[in-house]
């Protein structure tokens, strides 16, 4: 079967081929009707703007909830921050995430009226970054457990408080060593973004779903939105294994069993 590839230059009001395909990004004619390729593109442009955010919500998070799952319990408010982050994790990364997108949609504003100002993409947003952060949460864990004990021991001999001795000492080597984990994540965070179409977010899925009502060209369609979503992928796999070379630990062998087990 030939595949029509014509139906990105179609005018998504009318279905008639327009002059420009990109006409209305780049603009190309300002009156133009939009393209197909024009609705693509910036709907690739919402997939990346969902899982960016999403991104940088879990990893603040996940840092931290990690870090504070690991702080020795010496004290009663130390055990009553490792208990709230283990609490964290285990509420976030035991309900599905489109339960999640649902309930930052339809449920959680009711309750906290000023997150009904905002755009439905930073609720997901929000519903991605908290459920990812609890699965990088666990990957920090392992990676500061990963580390010998050594390096805490050292921290506290040299007169460290815990606050110092995770600042200067354990985080920065962890954090390195569970970038590997972190790569999964970041690619998975891509694809999960495509639950967003289940509130009306115009990311890649729902632009799939729309267009191929509209044209009856499910192949090119699907086949252009499966592109787009490995080739953001795989975008994210090389920049993370640079940030890795960039960052490597010399002479540290991390136990990767250990650190990617913590899923």
């Amino acid at each position: 079967m030939a595949l029509d590839l014509g139906v990105f230059c179609k005018s998504t009001l009318d279905g008639d081929v327009v002059d420009h395909c990109i006409s209305s990004i780049f603009g190309l004619g300002q009156n133009a009707d939009p393209s197909y390729l024009d609705w693509l593109l910036k709907a690739w442009g919402w997939t990346l703007a969902v899982a960016g955010l999403g991104l940088a919500i879990a990893l603040a998070l996940g840092a931290l909830m990690g870090t504070l799952r690991t702080l020795p319990e010496d004290s009663a408010f130390n055990r009553w921050l490792v208990r709230l982050s283990t609490a964290w994790v285990e509420l976030f990364r035991n309900i599905p995430i489109l339960v999640q997108v649902f309930l930052w949609y339809h449920v959680i504003p009711a309750f906290v009226l000023p997150l009904k100002a905002l755009p439905s993409y930073w609720l997901v947003s929000i519903a991605l970054g908290f459920f990812t952060s609890a699965r990088i949460a666990e990957q920090v864990r392992a990676g500061i457990q990963a580390l010998p004990s050594g390096q805490r021991m050292a921290a506290t001999a040299l007169g460290l408080t815990t606050f110092q001795s995770y600042r200067y000492v354990i985080l920065p080597m962890a954090l390195r060593i569970v970038i590997p984990p972190l790569t999964s994540e970041s690619m998975n965070l891509i694809k999960n973004s495509s639950v967003a179409f289940a509130v009306s977010v115009p990311e890649l899925t729902l632009f799939a779903m729309q267009a191929q009502e509209e044209t009856s060209h499910g192949v090119e369609i699907y086949l252009a939105v499966t592109l787009l979503y490995a080739s953001s992928a795989f975008a994210v796999n090389r920049a993370m294994a640079l940030i890795e070379k960039r960052t490597r630990i010399p002479g540290f062998i991390a136990q990767s069993s250990e650190v990617g087990g913590a899923h």
